[in-house]
């Protein structure tokens, strides 16, 4: 697979194209950790967006069954009670669509609450898709290659799980 490394004014380029998408009014903002937590920081402080939520999935049964991989269910290690997102219009930020399970999880769930979810990524991966027709309701550019955010270490996952976790 194609990578590709970004620099902090590629971010910054990639957030000009996004910041006016978001012109909607959202309740609230549920970052996904990890990827989520520095663009849903910016883009939270350009909005002014205050109250700010998180959620962090992991997918158990590939770490036990590698070839289990899109199989496993997701387990929420971490997730707002209902009644923060209950008849509310919820901006979910993650970095990356790849195969788009775990901002699907999320907002199944957000759904699954009472919430009004609202998907936002940096870059969505089309070709990597499961979950197509579906796209996110936001995102920055599209791409087919891995990217390597400038606040990644890098090579730091590929060293301790041989797993990039783009999805």
């Amino acid at each position: 697979m194609r990578k590709e490394t970004l620099s902090w004014n590629d971010v910054e380029a990639l957030l000009e194209h996004l910041l006016p998408q978001l012109k909607d009014d959202f309740d609230s903002m549920l970052i996904v950790t990890r990827g989520g937590i520095i663009p849903g920081g910016l883009i939270a402080e350009a909005l002014n967006i205050t109250s700010i939520l998180t959620a962090a999935v992991n997918f158990p049964a590939e770490m036990h069954n590698p070839s289990a991989k899109l199989l496993s269910w997701p387990q929420f290690l971490q997730f707002p009670d209902d009644a923060l997102i209950h008849g509310r219009r919820i901006l979910i930020v993650d970095d990356v669509w790849g195969s788009g399970r775990t901002i699907t999880a999320v907002k199944n769930r957000v759904t699954v609450g009472g919430g009004v979810p609202l998907l936002c990524v940096l870059h969505f991966n089309p070709a990597r898709n499961l979950f197509k027709p579906a796209a996110p309701d936001y995102y920055a550019a599209t791409t087919d290659a891995f990217i390597i955010y400038p606040w990644e270490l890098r090579g730091a996952s590929d060293m301790t799980t041989g797993w990039s976790g783009q999805g």
